[in-house]
């Protein structure tokens, strides 16, 4: 035998080894369940928290303000797998919530935050002319800014979204720290059984890249659907 053939023999038993012996592949399935599951909740959780945050960030009373400044402040001044813990062990400790859920609520959370600052940018960057023309038409300062200016904000943050989700996928890798068996969970599981290192790391980072490639790819054919008023 060649020395390709040899390493292409052992490359096969290792990942038999791996992904096939004792169905360790299901494993990986379920943990692409997990994750799915807590990014699509996560990103509607905080897509909602940004925007209300967003709104309180651009009032011009001081008590919507302060509370929109402490919060984007705290939750992105702190990282991410201390506000999990936090709130898994903590604040939702005593309720009767499916794991995922409370996850899926951590992120959303830190995600709001984010969110917020990119709905504002978007916000902010549509011309204050908009806004005179909705108000010289009769419309008030709600519709001005759900009829006028939001629609047209959503074109200018929607890539800056779109990265957010990506991110947020990448993120749900430490849901492990609460029990929960997503992607990289399953994989660290299969190296531990198996005492490899090199297959189940490979594997599981195939398998984010993949859901991160599939995503990107919907995403930007939305993003030319939302394009396709613009002139350029």
């Amino acid at each position: 035998m060649t020395g390709i053939q040899v390493w292409f023999s052992d490359f096969c038993d290792l990942f038999e080894k791996c992904f096939i012996r004792e169905e360790r592949y299901k494993l990986l399935l379920s943990g692409i369940g997990v994750t799915i599951k807590v990014s699509l909740l996560a990103v509607i959780i905080g897509i909602l928290i940004g925007m209300l945050i967003a709104m309180c960030n651009l009032s011009k009373r001081k008590l919507p303000r302060a509370i929109g400044g402490i919060y984007t402040d705290i939750i992105r001044g702190t990282p991410s797998v201390t506000q999990l813990m936090i709130i898994y062990f903590v604040i939702f400790a005593t309720v009767n919530l499916d794991k995922w859920i409370i996850a899926a609520i951590a992120f959303g959370v830190n995600s709001g935050a984010y969110v917020s600052e990119i709905i504002r940018g978007g916000i902010l960057s549509v011309d204050h002319g908009q806004t005179e023309a909705g108000r010289s038409l009769g419309l008030n300062a709600f519709q001005t800014m759900t009829r006028i200016v939001i629609p047209q904000a959503v074109k200018n943050i929607f890539p800056a979204l779109c990265n957010e989700f990506i991110v947020l996928i990448k993120e749900t890798a430490i849901v492990g720290y609460v029990g929960l068996m997503d992607i990289q969970k399953a994989g660290d599981f299969i190296k531990s059984a198996t005492f490899e290192a090199f297959m189940p790391l490979v594997g599981t980072a195939v398998i984010y890249y993949v859901l991160i490639k599939i995503l990107t790819l919907s995403l930007r054919q939305v993003e030319k659907h939302l394009r396709k008023s613009d002139a350029r």
